[in-house]
């Protein structure tokens, strides 16, 4: 019976693992559609901070999301220096929504 509920739990596990990758994708993607990676990066600073900067940076900000949000949406400047990252209105709320969620979470 233990080793019915252990394999049951690993797939479970690795179900999950398997469906965080996707979503993982799914954002990347949607980023890359979205123009994002002309000036971001995961690993590395390009015009702007690479992601894990961005994450590390807000790890313990719980208003975080919301923030990330309004600045893709309407643009801003002097958090990383001196290049302003331009607004990006056309990007569909949801669509920001999923790749700021994204970005927080590597």
């Amino acid at each position: 019976m233990k080793s019915v509920i252990l394999s049951v739990a690993m797939i479970g596990a690795f179900l999950a693992n398997q469906a965080q990758a996707l979503d993982a994708k799914a954002a990347e993607a949607l980023a890359q559609k979205s123009g994002c990676l002309a000036c971001h990066s995961i690993q590395n600073k390009v015009v702007g901070p690479s992601y894990k900067e961005v994450a590390a940076k807000y790890k313990n900000d719980k208003g975080a999301e919301a923030k990330l949000v309004a600045k893709v949406k309407a643009g801003g400047s002097g958090v990383w220096g001196p290049v302003p990252m331009p607004p990006h209105p056309q990007v569909k709320d949801e669509d920001i929504k999923t790749i700021v969620q994204w970005v927080l979470s590597l």
